[in-house]
């Protein structure tokens, strides 16, 4: 085979060098392009009526996050005193009165149920204000950046720092507002251990080293998340992370509420000198403080935007500058898309609140409301479950009389200590007799603590005669509650020698 000329060959590879670094250079734009790098934003305080109610909020939500596990409330000897605790060790669920056990796993599905169509009913009359004002992922960025913000100044002051180079004050002002950002984040997650243990107790255990194992896996998992979340990746977390604004868009509508510029009024936008006609010209003078505000980085003049939160910022900049420059108020406002659409064209904003979808959510809250009311109202304080031997079914006696036993298991789900009785109803009489029980003969009848259960070994005898040749009996093994007078029973059978 014939050899191709030195210079052919170089040419060749040097083509072939070029192409591969062609690859390479492409390679690495899509990559930058599908992974971009963030770019930090510096919200700028405002000040209105909007940001008075985020204050608001962010205080009353925190508030209640992190003193709740500190109420107390009296349930009584020997039960826990906090009102709010998730008890695994005693299998129960404590919300102030109520007590919620294992196999009442119902009601807190219908709790998150109320909250799904009561988030749902709210976004379908207002928009994202969850997002704006009550989702946690916003209660603490704002929390963060209010200590940024303490420490590093406003947004010009934050964006200077961030372009000087790393001298002692902007190193000491980083350490500073890391340093208060991690002690936030412990604390929150060290509240959240308070809803799973005594908070009075496992506080001072924590830092002597004898809480669980379980309460520091947690701290530090809450620590990092609430530090990384609020701290390091804010917006990003609304826009890449959370299904939400995805969701949205199904539950909503043009007669929705949502932060809107109206763009009727604003456009044509424009610079305004004092003293100009505002003939031609539009209110926005393009001032860009609604961007400056805005804690996601957008522009609300862009339109219905993934991004926006509704937190209503941009309003109280842009009211800020409307008063300067002698205009109306309220050139971005809680408005909807239709009423942006009759105004262009001439007509008088409407507002419907009710519609199909809103009548929908209300009826579907009522009906859960109600049913989980009735059930909270007729909820039971005993636990019965009966299981008749199987191995042997029966047995029949010297005398001729037939022996069936139950195993009769009972809980004591009332508040306090309570005395109970163990009955049965049938056709016919029996023996009953209980296994430990003094005397074993006669009535059975003994004392429970709150949340304590007994299996019972209880034999029932059918005396000898024509009615113990009888087909199965149906039977029913009540337990009755002797203070307050509450049964529960269980429906079972007796069998005789007449049963194969």
């Amino acid at each position: 085979m014939n050899e191709l000329p030195k210079g052919v060959l170089k040419s060749r590879r040097d083509a072939d060098a070029i192409e591969r670094i062609d690859v390479e250079a492409v390679n690495k734009t899509e990559r930058r392009q599908l992974y971009k790098k963030r770019e930090p934003i510096y919200p700028k305080l405002v000040h209105g009526h909007f940001r008075a109610l985020k204050w608001a909020v962010m205080a009353m939500t925190l508030g209640v996050y992190y003193g709740l596990p500190w109420l107390r409330w009296d349930r009584g000897p020997g039960e826990p005193s906090q009102a709010v605790l998730v008890d695994f060790t005693g299998r129960r669920f404590y919300f102030f009165f109520i007590e919620i056990w294992p196999n009442e796993i119902y009601y807190i599905t219908g709790l998150l149920i109320l909250a799904a169509l009561a988030l749902f009913l709210v976004t379908s009359l207002f928009g994202r204000v969850w997002c704006g004002y009550a989702c946690p992922q916003t209660v603490w960025t704002d929390l963060y950046i209010a200590v940024e913000r303490l420490i590093e100044g406003d947004r010009n002051a934050r964006i200077r720092l961030a372009k000087e180079g790393w001298a002692t004050g902007k190193f000491a002002k980083k350490i500073i507002k890391h340093a208060l950002w991690l002690l936030i984040a412990a604390a929150t997650g060290g509240a959240w251990i308070f809803y799973f243990h005594d908070a009075p107790t496992v506080f001072p255990e924590i830092f002597i080293g004898h809480a669980p194992a379980t309460a520091y896996v947690f701290l530090g998992i809450l620590t990092f998340t609430t530090y990384a979340l609020a701290g390091t990746m804010r917006e990003q977390v609304c826009t890449y992370m959370c299904p939400w604004p995805r969701i949205q868009a199904a539950l909503t509508d043009e007669d929705a509420l949502s932060v809107t510029y109206r763009r009727d009024r604003g456009e044509p936008r424009g610079p305004h000198r004092k003293g100009d006609s505002w003939e031609g010209h539009g209110d926005c003078i393009d001032c860009a403080q609604c961007v400056a505000a805005c804690p996601m980085g957008i522009d609300i003049r862009d339109g219905d935007q993934l991004e926006c939160i509704n937190c209503a910022l941009c309003i109280d900049a842009c009211n800020s500058i409307m008063k300067k420059v002698g205009r109306p108020q309220n050139l971005i406002a809680y408005d909807t898309l239709k009423n942006v659409t009759r105004r262009s064209s001439g007509q008088s904003a409407v507002y419907r609140f009710v519609r199909a979808r809103t009548i929908f959510y209300a009826i579907g809250i009522l009906v859960v409301a109600g049913i989980m009311l009735l059930a909270l109202t007729h909820k039971r304080t005993i636990d019965l479950s009966v299981g008749r031997d199987r191995n042997p079914a029966f047995v029949r006696l010297s005398d001729g009389s037939v022996r069936n036993g139950y195993s009769i298991r009972v809980e004591n789900r009332a508040p306090r200590t309570a005395r109970f009785a163990v009955r049965v109803e049938s056709k016919i009489s029996f023996e009953m007799k209980a296994v430990g029980i003094v005397p074993e003969t006669g009535p059975i009848e003994f004392p429970l603590k709150s949340g304590e259960d007994r299996t019972l070994r209880v034999y029932l005898t059918q005396k000898a005669g024509p009615a113990a040749q009888a087909a199965p009996l149906p039977l029913e093994i009540e337990v009755i509650n002797l203070g307050t007078g509450e049964e529960r029973s269980e429906k079972t059978t007796f069998l005789s020698g007449a049963q194969p």
